[in-house]
């Protein structure tokens, strides 16, 4: 991050954005402290009994909470974790039901890193308008009072490792997806060129990849990824995901200044259908992108 400022790693950011999809972000400027204390919070809190985990369950028609994510058929294969999903900004649309207090440190921890993410998301897209030539106030301003989403992944081992996913294949319908890899059990997996890639996980580093929103926004410029998450037999996986988003109210399309000579190729709608579209969909490869592309 701190040499994000010098046109070589900048075209660097270009090339991993517009031909790989996600890179990984060191020198963040987010403190070892807040990272490490969310790493042995969660930790905690997927130590806890099912009983004490089961009172910050979802409630139906709520992505929010502890469960399973976007089920929509009664014979859905789910994925082998658990996790729970937790709205960090903007303030108002968290919800305290789910807000964790179990451990106790939990929830002043979960607030301190939301806000510390939505700084770096901040720098990361001022430097992707930069490197897209397009208006950074513009870009920004769909994005101070972002959409924030959190989710917690335990990933638990499986003797039959092969014949599990714990996160299917799939696209982010978001932005940007910042992942912090809790322990260095390896597992996800990035589709290039056919293949499954593994990543090694750097230690404090961000994985950080494209998503539907930004490949919309650039026009096709830039490229979601569609990546999974697979099992270890015999160690556990913990990592924790922040999806970033556009403000409501806002218009997910291409952005105007990209779309003046050369064609649009996705069309343009109110992020609250873009929400609904998503919500009432399995996670499936890019099918997002599948149903705005013109």
């Amino acid at each position: 991050m701190s040499k994000l400022d010098h046109d070589d790693e900048q075209k660097k950011l270009h090339f991993a954005c517009k031909h790989w999809g996600f890179f990984q972000l060191i020198n963040h400027g987010v403190a070892d402290e807040v990272i490490e204390q969310m790493k042995t919070d969660a930790q905690e809190f997927f130590n806890l009994p099912l009983e004490k985990k089961m009172a910050f369950a979802q409630i139906p028609n709520h992505i929010e909470g502890y469960g399973q994510a976007f089920i929509v058929a009664e014979d859905q294969k789910l994925d082998w974790g658990d996790m729970i999903f937790l709205f960090g900004l903007p303030v108002p649309l968290r919800n305290k039901r789910f807000w964790l207090t179990n451990p106790p440190s939990l929830r002043p921890t979960l607030e301190k890193y939301s806000m510390e993410l939505h700084n770096v998301m901040i720098q990361l897209m001022k430097l992707i308008a930069k490197n897209l030539g397009t208006d950074p106030e513009k870009l920004l301003s769909f994005f101070e009072d972002e959409i924030q989403g959190i989710k917690l992944n335990y990933y638990l081992p499986c003797p039959e490792a092969s014949k599990v996913l714990g996160a299917s294949p799939h696209s982010d319908t978001t932005a940007l997806t910042l992942l912090l890899q809790v322990n260095e059990v390896e597992g996800l997996q990035f589709n290039r060129n056919q293949k499954w890639v593994p990543v090694k996980p750097i230690p404090n580093a961000f994985i950080i990849n494209i998503g539907d929103v930004l490949e919309i926004l650039s026009n096709g410029e830039y490229k979601n990824v569609v990546h999974r998450a697979v099992v270890n037999p015999e160690k556990e996986r913990l990592s924790i995901a922040s999806f970033h988003c556009q403000k409501m109210g806002t218009q997910i399309g291409p952005l105007e200044d990209l779309v003046q000579t050369n064609k649009a190729l996705y069309r343009t709608l109110p992020i609250e259908e873009f929400q609904r579209l998503k919500m009432t969909s399995k996670l499936d490869g890019k099918f997002m992108i599948n149903k705005v592309k013109l």
